[in-house]
């Protein structure tokens, strides 16, 4: 086995900064103390927002109205993919009933939570594609009532764009709030709202603290960290496809890896030799962007097989995963971690951050090792029910007092023997 590292990244902290922690827990507390006048507070402080916190229906058809009709196709063309494949993602979800053993009947359902609370991400970029996969998956669903909030920008609030695909969606809520207090506000259903039962979307470190402190109390889609690529490259791909895929990835931030695990030296070279010429060609905050993450985040790895490339490619479990090699079926039943697949040149991870359809909501930091993606099942119970008769509740009454008793258990015992009076 050999695999050579053409290029390395920079060692990662340990644990995560201890100061944004700290940070959330104090803003979190705030914000359960003192609840609206908290929030309102803080969409000052940290956004510059002062004006109302809830979207009413007119500011909503105003902002709608400002969209170019050009961008509100591209934007019903990408909900339409999404809400499809969400569609077929439910088929999928079924309901069962089974005779256990004469005279038990057990079953499960699905049942969709009632409240959901979609973060949207903005800052540096207007993150259109998050409104359109978090809230049309929740209806999809069945989510009775959805809440969504974005970052605002001072005098403006959240930008039409986003309001229009949050409109189109189907957002029962729309407030003018991001970070900490955003989530927040919709974790206890301030405003208006009501308390959601599972906050999801991508965010800062700031939002992705705020929801792990949250776990528990409130349901999440994941924990979530920097955003990660990986491309998987033998001898037939394109240098210039496979460096620009991993340089528009490298744009959403700093501290976003790429990863490159190539099966042919010249493809890996090359792919070296282009990138910082791309990186150039960016716009800014682009360009600052994707070149530090490039220069501290970003690794090149050289191996002598595609076996070997398996094996890196799942130590890593990429949130994206993309293949630009010979024979796709034989990576696409070998490969085994991963947040989403991409095979083929014809394919890149921006179609599914923006229009294919499926979810572009992923596991990163490596948590593609045991999840998968936000999804209509990430909405939805999976929960269970039971029924028996006279006959097999005498015969489950003997042997789970036994069982019971043997585990020191005496009221499991004595309340399964209630059963075997007549």
């Amino acid at each position: 086995m050999a695999i050579t590292y053409l290029k390395t990244a920079a060692p990662r902290p340990a644990v995560e900064n201890k100061d944004v922690r700290d940070i959330v827990a104090i803003m979190l507390a705030n914000i359960e103390r003192d609840g609206e006048a908290a929030v309102r507070g803080y969409a000052e402080k940290l956004d510059g927002w002062t004006g109302e916190i809830v979207l009413s229906d007119a500011e909503r058809k105003a902002a709608c109205d400002r969209v170019p009709d050009a961008l509100k196709d591209d934007i019903r063309f990408a909900q339409k993919n999404i809400r499809r494949f969400a569609e077929a993602q439910k088929a999928t979800l079924g309901e069962c009933e089974i005779e256990v053993m004469p005279g038990l009947i057990a079953g499960q359902k699905q049942i969709p939570v009632s409240s959901a609370g979609c973060y949207v991400p903005g800052g540096r970029y207007s993150h259109v594609a998050s409104a359109l996969m978090t809230i049309t998956t929740a209806k999809v669903a069945g989510v009775k009532h959805i809440s969504a909030v974005s970052p605002t920008r001072p005098d403006i609030g959240i930008p039409d764009p986003i309001v229009f695909a949050m409109d189109l969606c189907g957002a029962d809520l729309i407030l003018n709030l991001g970070g900490v207090q955003g989530i927040a506000a919709m974790a206890q259903g301030l405003f208006g709202g009501k308390p959601a039962d599972i906050l999801v979307g991508p965010g800062n470190s700031y939002v992705a603290e705020a929801k792990r402190m949250l776990f528990g109390e409130v349901g999440i889609d994941m924990f979530a960290g920097p955003t990660d690529s990986l491309v998987i490259a033998d001898h037939t791909a394109s240098a210039d496809t496979v460096a620009w895929d991993l340089v528009s990835q490298a744009e959403h931030g700093i501290d976003s890896p790429v990863w490159l695990v190539a099966t042919d030296k010249v493809l890996a070279e090359a792919v070296l030799d282009r990138v910082s010429a791309l990186i150039a060609s960016l716009p800014q905050p682009n360009a600052a962007a994707a070149r530090t993450a490039w220069d501290e985040r970003a690794e090149v790895i050289l191996c002598d097989s595609r076996e070997e490339a398996v094996q890196i490619s799942d130590r890593y479990a990429p949130e994206h995963l993309q293949v630009q090699a010979e024979d796709l079926d034989w990576w696409l039943d070998r490969l085994s971690a991963y947040g989403s697949l991409f095979l083929g040149k014809e394919t890149t991870v921006a179609f599914g951050d923006k229009t294919s359809g499926p979810n572009h909501v992923l596991p990163t930091s490596g948590a593609a090792r045991y999840t998968g993606g936000l999804s209509v099942h990430k909405f939805t119970k999976t929960v269970t029910w039971q029924r028996c008769n006279e006959d097999a509740s005498h015969e489950l009454a003997l042997r789970t007092a036994r069982i019971s008793r043997a585990e020191g258990m005496e009221g499991h015992a004595r309340s399964a023997e209630l059963r075997l009076r007549p």
